[in-house]
């Protein structure tokens, strides 16, 4: 894994090896594709948590050290299950962090003057008055 040079952006991954990447769509980076990584992961990990505690509940522990049992014993194994789900999460965060790091970047150049008219933005007037 490499990372981008100090102050932009540090422990960002830019890369991810192609065997962690999740069979499925191409991450977009938009706010709803990263809310749906995170809600789909978050949720496949508690119904897992839930299914341990079911069982062990069904198998006489009371609730309560049930639902310790399940979480200690889920944490790890969500690890090795759902490693295409956290990738697509990663996937997606990296590409919105990405994302808006450049549309910070861009915002900077046009405020310091520097924005380059092959970038899109609209070319500068001089000031009049």
């Amino acid at each position: 894994m490499s990372t981008q040079e100090p102050g932009s952006g540090e422990g960002v991954r830019t890369d991810a090896p192609s065997r962690l990447r999740a069979a499925g769509p191409e991450p977009t980076g938009t706010p709803g594709a990263v809310a749906l990584a995170i809600l789909l992961y978050v949720g496949v990990r508690l119904v897992m948590v839930a299914v341990i505690a079911g069982v062990l509940v069904a198998v006489g522990l009371p609730l309560l050290i049930a639902l310790l049992a399940a979480i200690i014993v889920a944490l790890p194994l969500s690890l090795f299950l759902f490693r295409g789900l956290r990738a697509r999460l990663a996937g997606e965060i990296d590409i919105a962090t990405a994302s808006r790091r450049e549309r910070r970047e861009r915002l900077r150049a046009e405020l310091r003057g520097d924005a380059d008219p092959d970038d899109g933005s609209p070319p500068e007037r001089p000031f009049e008055g």
